[in-house]
């Protein structure tokens, strides 16, 4: 084994935490299940925000979004904050990102530019010739849409064109709102399409182009002889849920454990939750004068036999996304590169369906969207079977990275190195996480601290709060904020939780000098 091993970082996008084989039987994944078997499964793994755009910022940077900017979807992260592909590259690695980046907005002012907007996400001239530098990653090939969604384009359609499919805009929405002639029809009355099988061919399928490009990145890597680091990031199981056949059939509605409201348990909990089961109630008081509405804040009532039959395909595709996985992890061993490889697999953030009623993501913490599946393989660093309840964060990951390649980690970093934990010669790199949600400047904006047994979350400017006992109370379903009992353990939490905010403070360099 060499000193610098390669890095490979696979995600998916808004993955439930339970949706691994090995811990469910009730869903397959043989290639995620295999990393698990050669590596280590991490139980208590969390996103630094329960939103695309803000934790995959942090992914690249060390930092929370707080500190890097890109607080919310929406926003962009600037070009100008380090990252990991910036710092290994200057140390001689090849730095790639194949699949959704989702950095920037879908829109740009003259003061605010996005290349991941439209009408430039289809200027396939534009993106023949782009494929980097881009965040520190020395090539990119990227797309930003989900399933049939109109910001279909960039490289993904380059390499449909190049495949032989030509019309691929038929199974796309237009950039005005209008589907494709095979694209999913839209669902009226809950804004998305009814779940089910895509015509798009497998072959053609986002999930293969990632598959196939991160392939050829490390063939590439292993001809020129330098260490890789890849972000190979796939876009699915986000919704809308939808997939080809025959991952579209192969689980059946009738048995999907769907999650559920339990009766009364918002009745201690913040306003905005019982609002989800009002279809009249005034979201408007949440929105910034002139600003966006809140992903999530909206009706979360929904038919029961929808909700299922959207599990079902939201299921196929995570067994879809976990065969083009298994390419991956063979073309690693077929170039011979499995032993001096570091493999991370993870999520963006959690997913909710039907859990507490929810059946998206927005200012909800509770477990189902700030918890994520984890697994780390490195074989002869990383013990094989094992499962550790550690606690990690997706803001430790550019710090351990740069540990595993022999790279010094800027004190810029908010995140911690887990190296050692996952090296089995630590218990533990931290003892607590934290979760932030700024999704609208002052009036939603919320933070919470998770240690090894309890939960707190704060909101901005206002009275409610969330207080959880994860030991006695692992549904979540009790929220002990106004609760006398909880009274001294609430303040003991609280005081916990301004010692974290104080200690991530950035110290970009040491005092040298008393004057």
């Amino acid at each position: 084994m060499t000193a610098r091993p390669n890095i490979l970082l696979i995600t998916s996008d808004q993955q439930h935490f339970d949706t691994l084989g090995f811990a469910n039987p009730l869903i397959q994944t043989p290639s995620l299940d295999r990393l698990a078997r050669e590596g280590a499964h991490f139980t208590r793994a969390y996103c630094p925000n329960p939103l695309c755009s803000p934790t995959r910022a942090s992914i690249i940077t060390g930092l929370y979004p707080s500190a890097h900017g890109c607080w919310t979807l929406g926003t962009k992260l600037m070009e100008n904050v380090p990252t990991l592909g910036q710092t290994l590259g200057g140390a001689g690695y090849q730095t790639s990102l194949v699949g959704k980046v989702h950095l920037q907005p879908l829109a740009a002012t003259a003061e605010f530019s996005s290349i991941e907007c439209q009408p430039i996400l289809r200027d396939l001239e534009f993106w023949r010739k782009f494929t980097g530098p881009w965040y520190g990653f020395e090539r990119v090939e990227t797309a930003r849409m989900h399933a049939d969604e109109s910001h279909a384009g960039q490289h993904y359609a380059i390499w449909m064109e190049e495949k032989g499919l030509r019309n691929w805009a038929d199974y796309f929405y237009s950039v005005d709102g209008t589907p494709g002639p095979r694209a999913l029809k839209p669902l009226p009355g809950y804004g998305w399409r009814e779940p089910g099988a895509w015509p798009l061919p497998a072959e053609f399928h986002y999930s293969t182009w990632t598959a196939e490009r991160t392939i050829a990145h490390m063939q590439a890597a292993k001809e020129s002889g330098r260490p890789f680091l890849l972000w190979s990031s796939f876009h699915d199981p986000h919704p809308p849920y939808a997939v080809p056949e025959p991952w579209a059939s192969i689980y059946d509605p009738a048995r999907m454990p769907i999650g559920r409201y339990v009766e009364g348990e918002f009745a201690h909990m913040p306003p905005p939750y019982a609002m989800t089961r009002d279809p009249k109630a005034n979201w408007a008081q949440f929105q910034e004068p002139g600003g966006h509405g809140v992903h999530g804040y909206h009706c979360h009532l929904i038919d029961e036999g929808l909700l299922r039959r959207s599990m079902a395909v939201y299921y196929g595709m995570i067994s879809f996304m976990d065969q083009q996985i298994g390419r991956i992890l063979k073309a690693l061993d077929d170039l011979g590169m499995t032993e001096n490889t570091l493999v991370v697999f993870t999520t963006d953030h959690g997913h909710y369906l039907g859990q507490h009623g929810l059946i998206a993501k927005g200012p909800f913490h509770y477990e189902d969207g700030v918890k994520l599946p984890f697994l780390v393989r490195w074989p002869g660093q990383v013990a094989a079977a094992t499962t550790c309840g550690a606690m990690q964060s997706l803001v430790d990951l550019m710090p351990t990275f740069l540990q595993a390649a022999g790279v010094a980690v800027p004190r810029s970093m908010q995140g911690v190195s887990q190296l050692d934990v996952w090296q089995g010669k630590s218990a533990a790199a931290r003892d607590h996480v934290l979760v932030e949600n700024r999704h609208q400047p002052t009036k939603v904006h919320l933070r919470t601290y998770i240690n090894e047994r309890y939960k707190l979350t704060v909101y901005r400017q206002q009275p409610w709060g969330e207080f959880f006992d994860l030991r006695d109370d692992p549904q979540e379903l009790h929220n002990r904020w106004d609760d006398p009992h909880y009274a001294t353990k609430k303040a003991e939490v609280m005081q916990r939780f301004l010692q974290a905010e104080m200690q991530r403070e950035i110290m970009s360099m040491p005092r040298i000098a008393g004057a």
